[in-house]
């Protein structure tokens, strides 16, 4: 068996920024720490915390008034800070800066008069968290097919937004048909959908064309690894995303494949190793890791955590 290992993968620079956010505030505060939805969408990161004694709530009300509570990468509805703020709750953001640009956007669209098309997922957090910040301006598509049901004409003020982590192609679909109906709209300078996750589909695009099988570490709500095990089957490769290797079905394989193996950017880099020693061991898995492109993009900490921190002394991560 011959393992193509993706490079890059793993954790982007909004998710190790969520988790050293949790791990400092953890640091300066103790525990419990109320965490409003999951930190990042992962269940080996999540279940971590829970072993140190945070606590994960998906209602503001969960938490103890006065109590320390953190917004999760995915943002939140300018709503949730209102009611933190009533109930006196310590609160630290750790929202991605890539999905606070889509929501600085929505903002400036919604108070220049503009309907905004949001293309994303119903129902994930970051949509819901971006929704929130104008309501009444947003309507929701999934799909070219929900761009023909959209009751706006040419003359509508328009403007579309994208969930960060879609598939590239996906949302390239339904951009253009967006602009075939409607020439007017208008949209973000730059593309919405965050450069990790670009990165890691244009990985799996290119290495599945040597694969018989392609394996995602990450979780199932993590939409942006969900992306990359569609990418591959939607190149008519086999495709199975799984949490870790007590999840990996030996039947899948004969020994002889050409395997990649990539991670969600939400998946701890651990898992990926955990999967890598299953396979040696099992097929005496030769592993190449294949680089399609360097990373160094770092996002540091909130403001406000970077001065309690260093106030109390504490390495920085």
């Amino acid at each position: 068996m011959k393992i193509l290992l993706a490079s890059p993968r793993g954790f982007c620079a909004g998710v190790n920024m969520a988790i050293e956010t949790l791990e400092t505030a953890i640091r300066l505060h103790g525990t419990p720490i109320y965490v409003f939805h999951e930190i990042v969408h992962n269940r080996h990161v999540v279940d971590r915390f829970i072993r140190q004694g945070v606590v994960f709530v998906d209602s503001v009300e969960e938490a103890p008034e006065g109590a320390v509570l953190l917004f999760s990468a995915h943002g939140v509805a300018p709503e949730i800070r209102r009611v933190a703020a009533e109930r006196r709750l310590r609160a630290i953001d750790a929202t991605c800066p890539l999905v606070t640009k889509v929501h600085l956007e929505a903002i400036k669209y919604a108070s220049q008069g503009y309907r905004i098309v949001l293309i994303g997922h119903e129902g994930h957090d970051e949509v819901i968290g971006t929704i929130g910040q104008a309501p009444a301006a947003f309507t929701l598509v999934e799909s070219p097919e929900d761009v023909d049901a959209l009751p706006f004409g040419t003359d509508d003020k328009l403007a579309y937004l994208t969930q960060t982590t879609l598939s590239v192609d996906d949302a390239s679909r339904i951009i253009s048909r967006l602009r075939e109906r409607f020439p007017q709209i208008v949209g973000p300078p730059k593309d919405d959908i965050c450069y990790a996750t670009q990165n890691r589909q244009e990985a799996v695009r290119l290495l599945s064309e040597d694969a018989d099988l392609v394996i995602v570490l990450g979780s199932q709500n993590s939409s942006n690894s969900q992306r990359l095990a569609e990418l591959a089957r939607e190149r008519g490769i086999p495709a199975q995303l799984i949490d870790g290797a007590g999840e990996i079905d030996p039947t899948w394989f004969h020994g002889e494949e050409t395997v990649v193996i990539t991670a969600g950017a939400s998946a701890p880099e651990a898992v990926v190793q955990d999967c890598l020693t299953w396979l040696r061991d099992r097929f005496g898995a030769e592993v190449e890791e294949r680089s399609i492109r360097e990373e160094d993009v770092y996002f540091p900490l909130p403001k406000e955590l970077r001065a309690a921190a260093s106030a109390a002394r504490l390495p920085m991560a």
